[in-house]
């Protein structure tokens, strides 16, 4: 089942990515995760070859924090968190 997501907002830092995205709600959030992460994955490796005998077992290894947009976490406050990072 394909699943469809909009990144709105995304930066890159050494050690994470802060990522605020939209999805449906029928759609749960750890496989979109997994697809974020192997999609990431596939990429470095094609850019950088030898890196995957490196840091083979690094990837995929950490975890992830998911919040939701709500009550006093708005779309506004994330962006901004995003953008100041």
């Amino acid at each position: 089942m394909p699943h469809r997501f909009e990144i709105q907002k995304m930066r890159v830092a050494v050690d994470h990515e802060p990522i605020f995205f939209g999805f449906l709600r029928r759609d749960s959030i750890a496989p979109v995760v997994g697809m974020l992460k192997s999609i990431s994955e596939s990429e470095t490796i094609e850019k950088y070859p030898g890196i995957k005998k490196e840091l083979w077992e690094e990837f995929g290894e950490y975890g992830y924090f998911v919040r939701t947009v709500g009550d006093k976490v708005t779309t506004e406050c994330i962006k901004r968190y995003i953008g100041y990072h």
